[in-house]
């Protein structure tokens, strides 16, 4: 653990009000890695979090009594305890917090958490940096947005956010993607299980370029966390402790000063004549209203609770809602639609050693065909195959020694590959509050309209195609692709970033054009999506922002 180290403190008054230097409001893996830097550096530092402070020991616990049918049907929420006040969108039993429309709505049911922590409690730890010529997707391909800011500018970030992390990945570049980095990671990749080499041996010849994830989850002992044994059960919780969590940043935060507030909703943000943000209010778990004073303000929640704080805080300056001048507030959300190809190979593959994800196909991830369809990632889930083989083989009606066999046979021989789908900015994929739903504060939840459009429907049909060479070279049999998009929890775009304040929400340093004083960093700012998980793009944006604040904080008296 690092040496606590002494700095400011957040103050409060005796009806629980408050004041910091910054206010963070979102305590995930974005909101705590900024608030550990910020108060390193000096600053007093208050963290608002709408849900509940866990407990990992008990997490653990509940995960070990889960019920069957929620582990086959990969439920990782329910292991989690929720604020009563503070809803997410579950899946077991399904919600309508998040209302859904469009072509493709149902494939924008998004599985987050509102904790302490955020959701890396229950993520694959995959730390996967964009491709520089993602950044420039419309002066490239001609489609979708460039970023303000160039790889170049970003790749310090990332740097320092694998640091942050923890990052294990591999240090010979054939094996990289991308292979511009200024610095190796600071741990070994996690070693490869017979299924990944054996995959990669079957389809690199092939173009498809197999290779390791690079993971926030610990090859050696780092910053308290325990080498990675390989449990199987990543997600939704390592029992260990060896994969990373945002709760890390949390605790690393709090021994330099910084306070962290659970079950704090916030729900009003207060501007001066200068629109600069002067305050936010948040509601307690008693209900009770009280407000946070600060000099720089930073709203972390994710990509969709921090478009709804901004449109639900909409004041009197700010009709539209907050830093929406531009009407992009909402606008815009992306996520790795994706969908799962399943088979049995002709020779044992021996998946479910080891955690949940380690390799990946990245062949289809760039060229020329972006212009007109777009890329692929293909995951070779490793996952531990027996859950589904049971179901398969009962459904058989087997029983005794004959299911027994049939399970393994299934277990061993059973490939499930993940294929990420890349979207484009679209206007009209939007999030709005609903004019009938309310959260149990009163609060209007919100409403999603989404559909993925030609771009990725194109790119699904590209990769269908691919997936049936990929069986043909396993001789594989029980081949199925399924139909239905599946969303990948990787939200994006609803707080876009942007050079031209008429067409996006935040500039290069994920800083409103609207208010001088207030940061919107994380997956919302993001204005391409790549195809691969958005975390490490995330906390990459956190660090450059946190850097600005300190900046702007230096040039103006406290």
């Amino acid at each position: 653990m690092p040496t606590p180290t002494r700095s400011r403190v957040p103050v409060f008054d005796a009806e629980g009000n408050a004041q910091a230097d910054v206010i963070i409001v979102g305590a995930g893996v974005v909101g705590a890695m900024m608030a550990d830097q910020l108060a390193a550096a000096g600053h007093s530092v208050l963290m608002l979090d709408s849900g509940l402070r866990l407990d990992r020991g008990q997490v653990v616990e509940n995960w070990r009594n889960m019920p069957f049918e929620n582990r086959l049907g990969s439920d990782y929420q329910g292991l989690y305890p929720q604020s009563p006040l503070a809803p997410a969108p579950l899946y077991f039993p399904k919600n309508n917090y998040v209302g859904l429309s469009g072509p493709d709505g149902n494939g924008f049911q998004q599985g987050y958490l509102r904790a302490v922590g955020g959701t890396t409690w229950h993520w694959a730890a995959s730390c996967w940096r964009h491709l520089p010529v993602d950044l420039k997707m419309k002066s490239t391909y001609g489609v979708g947005r460039d970023w303000p800011i160039s790889y170049d500018e970003l790749e310090p970030y990332y740097c320092r956010a694998e640091e942050e992390m923890g990052v294990a990945g591999p240090n010979d570049p054939a094996l990289q993607s991308p292979v511009e980095r200024s610095r190796p990671y600071p741990m070994d990749m996690v070693p490869w299980n017979y299924g990944d080499q054996r995959v990669a041996e079957i389809v690199n010849p092939h173009g498809y370029r197999a290779v390791p994830i690079p993971q926030g989850r610990s090859t050696r002992p780092w910053r308290g966390r325990p080498t990675c044994c390989g449990n199987n059960n990543c997600q939704p919780i390592c029992p260990i402790g060896a994969m990373y969590n945002g709760i890390h940043h949390v605790q690393y935060a709090e021994q330099k000063g910084a306070r962290v507030l659970a079950q704090s909703v916030v729900y009003r943000v207060d501007t001066d004549h200068d629109n600069r943000v002067t305050a936010v209010h948040w509601y307690d778990a008693q209900r009770k209203s009280h407000r946070a004073t600060g000099r720089a303000f930073v709203l972390a929640c994710n990509g969709i609770e921090t478009p709804r704080l901004l449109l639900l805080a909409a004041n009197q300056a700010n009709p539209r809602g907050i830093a929406n001048s531009s009407d992009q507030v909402g606008r815009n959300m992306m996520d790795h639609s994706g969908f799962h190809c399943t088979f049995l190979a002709s020779e044992p593959i021996w998946t479910g050693r080891g955690p949940a994800q380690s390799s990946c196909l990245v062949g289809p991830r760039d060229g020329q065909f972006r212009s007109q369809y777009s890329s692929n990632k293909m995951i070779l889930n490793n996952i531990t195959r027996v859950a589904p083989a049971t179901q398969q083989a009962l459904k058989m009606g087997l029983v005794g020694r004959e299911l027994d066999d049939e399970i393994r046979r299934r277990a061993v021989y059973g490939v499930d590959f993940s294929i990420s789908l890349e979207p484009l900015p679209e206007a009209h994929n939007r999030l709005t509050l609903s004019s009938t739903r309310r959260d149990p504060l009163g609060l209007a939840c919100p409403d999603i309209y989404y559909d993925v459009g030609d771009y990725v429907r194109k790119g699904a049909e590209a990769a269908h195609k691919q997936l049936e060479h990929i069986g043909s070279l396993f001789k594989a049999v029980e081949f199925n692709i399924t139909q239905s998009l599946n969303a990948n929890n990787h939200i994006m775009g609803g707080t876009i970033m942007g050079s031209d304040r008429r067409t996006s929400v935040v500039d290069g340093n994920c800083r409103a054009h609207d208010h001088a004083n207030l940061w919107l960093p994380g997956g919302g700012a993001m204005p391409s999506a790549s195809v691969v998980n958005s975390t490490l793009s995330m906390a990459a944006l956190g660090l450059r922002a946190a850097d600005d604040i300190s900046r702007q904080l230096a040039r103006e008296p406290a």
